[in-house]
């Protein structure tokens, strides 16, 4: 749907919300925030399927803090790590101000000192993290028994991480009489479940098929040998020159990349759970300042980065999960930009990566590099629907990039010069054995079996 003549007017929004949306010179509502916040200010539950980066947050919370400005209780949110708790609160810092309507943050990693202090302030917005909320609802710290609104942002996710039993339980304190929005960008059977045992009737709002990357997001794939994915990184950044968001799949993979990149005098940070929340907010802020060009992280922080116009999103590893994918390539061409996703597979990830194009319900073009030795995979083509390229020997995929063959042996200009001869040894001389002396029968004429006949004739 195109909504470029549509205004936030006529959403059911009060002056003030309007106000502060033209303070931040929010003019067009995105697809998602169009077609919620309607059903979200009439109070009706919903789910609502939206790629990340469409806005979101704002479509959720909009509308809770203009109803509980007007309402008794509290505000519910829960999301699955500590940087997208963060970004809500900062998304909605400025409409929590207008109201007058009080945050608190939970999440681990932070001072649970400093929490509790949030929440004795009356905080009516409560944004968490499913483990630090349990821990302060097992402490007596929070009480939902008055939350009016509960949303479940990002519910894949948090149930990708295995937070569905934390959910449950948190589920469990609040009233059966609420106002319940899960949103999400893919569409499991798990949130069914939960819409489904938790929700009345709730309104289904989708903007795009689970599984589909922001519209102007450009896609491509690189096929090298694992040894040169660095030096085919810091190609690609010699390309792209804006900021640049590196994933990778393991904690330890991230660190190794983002010292590789600084020692080649290139600023970058890395964020993954083995660091502490200030290095992780530090690494953050630092890349949306511009401290960092590259930011190498884990899939924690697939949707808990929320910076406006990173050029490049690069998968240094695929994703173990293929939907991660989506959340990945989803950091960039946000709010209607353009962006570019380019991943890095070794020869032998053909599965991996047809899962991902199945997922995505499209072609991922394989690209080559004029100075970076790029292949095939192993078992089948490098080029998906129709494009089939056998597997090739080494001399023929470099003439296809049009670089020089390997020199075999029949072909070779350049041979060995020869070497001169060396020098032989003679050749030690036989000996040749003298023959062996006569037998007394061949000298005399008689042997000694003669004699001795001889002896037992006369004897006789």
């Amino acid at each position: 749907m195109n909504n470029e003549n549509q205004t936030f007017y006529g959403l059911g929004l009060a002056p003030k919300t309007l106000g502060v949306l033209e303070k931040l010179r929010f003019t067009t509502p995105t697809p998602i925030q169009h077609k919620a916040i309607p059903v979200a200010v009439e109070g009706k539950d919903l789910v609502g399927i939206a790629q990340t980066g469409t806005g979101k947050t704002l479509a959720f919370g909009i509308p809770m803090i203009q109803r509980l400005a007007t309402e008794q209780g509290k505000g519910l949110i829960l999301v699955p790590t500590r940087e997208l708790a963060l970004q809500v609160e900062e998304s909605l810092r400025l409409f929590c101000q207008a109201y007058n309507v009080r945050p608190a943050v939970l999440i681990g990693g932070a001072s649970m000192g400093q929490q509790i202090q949030a929440l004795r302030r009356q905080a009516r917005i409560i944004i968490a993290t499913p483990g630090r909320l349990i821990d302060h609802l097992g402490q007596g710290n929070v009480y939902l028994g008055d939350a009016r609104i509960v949303v479940l942002d990002e519910a894949d996710r948090m149930l990708d991480m295995g937070f569905a039993p934390q959910i449950e339980q948190v589920l469990k304190t609040v009233p059966r009489e609420k106002q319940t929005m899960l949103f999400s960008a893919t569409m499991p059977v798990e949130i069914v479940r939960v819409a489904s045992k938790y929700m009345k009737l709730p309104i289904r709002i989708e903007v795009a098929p689970p599984g589909t990357a922001a519209e102007k997001v450009s896609q491509e794939v690189f096929i090298v040998r694992k040894e040169a994915k660095l030096s085919l990184l810091c190609k690609l950044l010699e390309q792209y020159r804006g900021t640049v968001l590196v994933f990778c799949r393991t904690k330890r993979g991230a660190f190794r990349v983002a010292r590789d990149l600084q020692a080649r005098h290139i600023n970058a940070a890395d964020i993954h759970s083995d660091r502490s929340l200030a290095q992780r907010r530090e690494a953050l802020e630092g890349f949306k300042r511009g401290k960092y060009r590259v930011l190498v992280a884990t899939d924690i922080a697939a949707r808990g980065i929320d910076v406006k116009g990173i050029e490049l999103v690069v998968n240094f590893d695929l994703p173990d999960d293929s939907e991660n994918y989506v959340h990945r390539i989803g950091r960039t061409a946000r709010a209607g930009s353009e962006g570019k996703a380019i991943s890095l597979a070794t020869p032998d990830q053909e599965k991996e990566f047809r899962s991902i194009e199945r997922m995505m319900k499209l072609s991922i073009p394989v690209g080559r590099h004029p100075e970076i030795m790029t292949e095939g995979f192993e078992r089948g083509s490098s080029a998906p629907q129709g494009r089939h390229f056998p597997q090739r020997g080494r001399n023929e995929q470099r003439r296809s990039q049009g670089r020089p063959s390997y020199p075999g042996r029949q072909q070779s200009q350049h041979r060995r010069p020869e070497q001169p001869e060396r020098p032989r040894a003679p050749l030690a001389e036989k000996k040749v054995s003298s023959p062996p002396p006569p037998s007394p029968k061949q000298k005399y004429g008689f042997g000694i079996d003669d004699i001795i006949a001889a002896m037992k004739k006369d004897g006789k």
